[in-house]
């Protein structure tokens, strides 16, 4: 099955060495952060997952790793 283009943008993201976690509480979705992230993995997050309208940043998160998997 192919993926959606946010899950595309997760998995990007992911490889580039960004380490947000996914905090989904109740239907609120956040990131939590513990960890410096690569220089690029911050500039992909602000240039392509920051911009988007929040409906869409959200399915990003959606497809992040999340606290409970940690």
């Amino acid at each position: 099955m192919e993926q959606t283009s946010t899950a595309k943008l997760a998995a990007e993201y992911v490889r580039l060495g960004g380490n947000r976690l996914a905090k989904i509480d109740d239907n609120q979705l956040s990131t939590r952060q513990w960890k410096h992230e690569t220089r690029a993995a911050e500039v992909f997050w602000n240039e392509h997952i920051a911009r988007l309208d929040e409906r869409r940043r959200d399915e990003v998160i959606t497809h992040l790793p999340t606290i409970n998997q940690v």
